[in-house]
């Protein structure tokens, strides 16, 4: 597949001019490359690990490309790619996992062709990871992607920006660098915070639930971790031994920006956050920076975009953000899937057939403890054809192939609008009768399906004025119905667990799936 897409990208850039400026005395020694990368380890000194099949099937598509001809013929081009891969730091990348060999300094004359072909190794690699991800995304945190919802081939791009750019590195990593709102912040405030000073505190033993004005013995260690980071700004030594009003404040500050309820009570959700580390805390930006690269593409066209991490939706076009509202998404039990795809109907005073891990968990225990069960939740019994059965006909221990389906209503889970989407998990978006969830914090409440807050608001973005009559009109009917929008809006369902405000402050968000440790270890163990 590798090879065709190349054989078509040729025929796009043969039209490009060559970035070999003949005026300059060239590094490498030889007009044509090509011959050496046949064979690099019986040329070439020093082979880097990172040099394996795929990286040298892209080098050989550069060269290509370039007729064989050197790439790093100028002093300034080498300043300017080595002032680019310092800037990775920046990015959560390592900059040394992109080492450059010395081309002048090389007396032998096929060591100064090899100190070129592992230049551009460098230079591919780095725009790739930029471009795409340091670490396979699918194999990690798997985005299911809907038929249709194809993203540009990261190495084909990488190539394309790579030789278009070879004589301005600096435009070729612009270009590669993700250009979303997401990344862009993040990446700031994460330039700043890695120089900081880390500050080192106590871990926080567990305990009973601290209240205001309640009395702890871990109260000092609980102000002299708020005043390390600056939410405290008064000495530990002039506050007493009862909770009070400064502390409050501060641990609410802090609940705030970690995703917690800000209800200034010190209890585990809160001391988990507490006790994650400086060191830790670093490491979790640099995950969430490698998480938004993979998104990037999806998320620069999605609509509606939901972080599962933050319990949050977002109406996003043309990069700019236009509406926010809260949801509740899965236990960490009946998790909600990470994919893209595209909300394209309406399903209006929607009925709700139970999924079968809920049936067999949820409503057949409930079920055998009290038949009226069904009743008093207006749901119907049906046989593997949809037929209905009287409930006090089924062996509720063992009741074989049947369905429960509930009435549309009030009492409905789905509520008055469920928003659906082409997925293999059988999820979608949907109002929720329980809307007191929403004033938590983290909302991990569903059995996979995401709760949306505010419905109707949504819909005003997703429909046409004329559309928003006609389904307004449509729910007050009653009657359940299917409704296809005018036009499909672009979804995408994603994972990360910290961001930062346009003002550059960072918001950390619990990790509900806890996947930032094994996203932490993979970066780490891919280290050079």
């Amino acid at each position: 597949m590798f090879k065709k897409r190349t054989l078509y990208l040729s025929a796009v850039l043969l039209t490009l001019p060559l970035v070999v400026n003949a005026d300059e005395a060239p590094f490498a020694t030889s007009a044509d490359l090509r011959p050496l990368l046949a064979d690099l380890t019986q040329h070439c000194s020093t082979i880097p690990a990172s040099l394996d099949e795929d990286a040298l099937r892209l080098l050989q598509a550069f060269y290509a490309q370039r007729d064989g001809q050197p790439a790093w013929q100028s002093g300034e081009q080498l300043l300017q790619l080595r002032e680019q891969l310092g800037q990775l730091a920046d990015d959560g990348l390592q900059p040394s996992e992109y080492e450059l060999p010395s081309l002048v300094a090389e007396s032998v004359a096929e060591q100064r062709d090899c100190a070129d072909l592992l230049t551009s190794h460098s230079y591919l690699q780095a725009l790739l990871h930029l471009r795409r991800g340091r670490l396979p995304a699918q194999s990690l945190e798997r985005l299911w992607q809907a038929p249709g919802q194809t993203n540009p081939d990261p190495q084909l791009a990488t190539l394309s920006l790579a030789l278009l750019n070879v004589r301005a590195p600096a435009a070729a990593f612009a270009s590669a660098r993700p250009a979303t709102v997401q990344y862009q912040r993040l990446r700031g405030a994460y330039a700043l915070h890695r120089l900081r000073t880390q500050y080192e505190w106590a871990t926080l033993p567990s305990g009973p639930l601290l209240k205001p004005q309640g009395h702890d013995s871990r109260l000092p260690a609980l102000r002299a971790r708020l005043i390390a980071q600056g939410y405290l700004p008064l000495n530990v030594q002039e506050l007493g031994s009862t909770y009070d009003a400064a502390t409050q404040t501060a641990l609410e500050n802090f609940q705030r920006e970690h995703g917690l309820n800000p209800d200034g009570i010190l209890g585990p959700a809160s001391l988990t956050e507490l006790n994650i580390s400086a060191p830790m805390r670093r490491e979790q930006l640099r995950a969430n920076l490698e998480r938004l690269r993979w998104l990037a593409d999806n998320m620069r066209e999605a609509e509606v975009l939901i972080n599962v991490a933050a319990g949050e939706l977002h109406v996003w076009r043309h990069n700019q953000l236009l509406w926010s509202t809260r949801t509740q998404v899965g236990r960490a039990e009946r998790q909600t899937p990470l994919l893209a795809s595209r909300i394209e109907r309406l399903t209006l005073n929607p009925t709700w057939t139970v999924p079968p891990t809920i049936l067999r968990e949820d409503k057949l225990p409930a079920i055998r403890d009290d038949i009226s069960y069904l009743e008093r939740h207006q749901i119907s019994v049906l046989d593997r054809n949809g037929n209905l059965l009287d409930p006090q006909t089924v062996d509720w221990h063992s009741p074989g192939a049947i369905r429960l389906r509930q009435a549309a209503g009030s009492q409905n889970p789905l509520g008055r609008v469920a928003m659906r989407f082409d997925n293999p998990f059988a999820v979608y978006l949907h109002d929720t009768p329980s809307q007191q969830l929403f004033s938590k914090a983290p909302r991990a409440f569903s059995s996979g399906c995401v709760r949306v807050e505010a419905v109707d608001t949504l819909l005003t973005w997703l429909l046409t004025p004329a559309e928003r009559v006609n389904v307004q009109a449509r729910i007050a009917s009653g009657d359940t119905q299917q409704y296809r929008l005018q036009h499909p809006a672009l979804l995408l369902i994603a994972y990360w667990t910290a961001e930062a405000t346009i003002d550059g402050d960072l918001r950390y968000y619990p990790d509900i799936y806890n996947r930032d440790t094994r996203l932490i270890q993979a970066l780490s163990q891919h280290a050079p």
